[in-house]
């Protein structure tokens, strides 16, 4: 007979197998996508950078400063899309992976938070790429010094996009994390509210670690951030009072 620690150790490895074979499927989708967009690198490239190129002084471009760039630039941005365009199934492997252990109330909140942190995730990316990026390339060009040419490094604008991307991902999933604080129990919408001043520095000074030091860029990520966490406790307080609805109609039950 098989003794309790042994199945004990039976159901780790099991867990631990299932987690390997959901890593290899989110592999494996980010290297079919890959694959997929390879040949449209250049492509995927001139689209993302072509709020710069067309702010762009006429008679001038984007040089290449590496001659490797021309081709490593498109092809790590290839990646990186390829990353988040499987974004989504990643994270469904990851919610397959931890459902069985989660409560039936905490599934029913998981599913829509799940698609909601994904639709925000690439809303900031959109946001950055629609909004942010025309506004702020013609700002810096327009202030260019007389007699300076500009003409951005093709390496330097990648490194620039996808840190301006992964920073604005991030920063439109504040709404879920001030909602899951609300609805878990561990702050009050009022406390959170109250907090608001702390709240508007803290959101300028992570937009001063997460992109470059300019106040521009900087202004153009802390407010949003600033909205969407006044967003946040607008649905928390929302999720607060059908809590307390669901707790008096329990009580009358009883």
């Amino acid at each position: 007979m098989t003794s309790a620690e042994d199945e004990k150790e039976l159901t780790l490895i099991d867990h631990l197998v299932e987690l390997r074979d959901r890593i290899m499927k989110s592999l494996i989708a980010v290297v079919v996508l890959f694959l997929a967009l390879f040949y449209f690198a250049n492509d995927i490239y001139t689209y993302v950078a072509s709020p710069l190129i067309s702010a762009l002084p006429e008679g001038t471009s984007m040089i290449a400063v590496d001659p490797t760039s021309p081709f490593f630039a498109p092809f790590k941005l290839t990646f990186y899309a390829a990353v988040f365009l499987a974004a989504p199934y990643i994270l469904y492997q990851m919610w397959s992976f931890i459902a069985p252990g989660l409560y039936k109330n905490e599934k029913k909140l998981a599913i829509p938070l799940f698609i909601s942190s994904v639709v925000l995730f690439y809303a900031g990316i959109a946001f950055a790429r629609y909004v942010l990026f025309g506004i702020v390339f013609r700002f810096f060009i327009s202030v260019a010094p007389e007699g300076i040419q500009v003409a951005p490094d093709i390496s330097s604008f990648l490194s620039f996009a996808l840190t301006i991307f992964l920073a604005f991902g991030l920063a439109f999933e504040i709404p879920i994390a001030v909602y899951l604080c609300i609805w878990a129990g561990l702050a009050e919408p009022e406390a959170l509210a109250g907090k608001r001043p702390y709240v508007v520095v803290g959101c300028f000074v992570v937009a001063m670690l997460l992109t470059p030091p300019d106040p521009f860029t900087q202004s153009m990520l802390a407010l949003p951030m600033w909205a969407l966490f006044e967003l946040g406790i607008v649905a928390g307080k929302m999720a607060r009072r059908r809590q307390q609805e669901d707790e008096a109609n329990e009580a009358q039950s009883v």
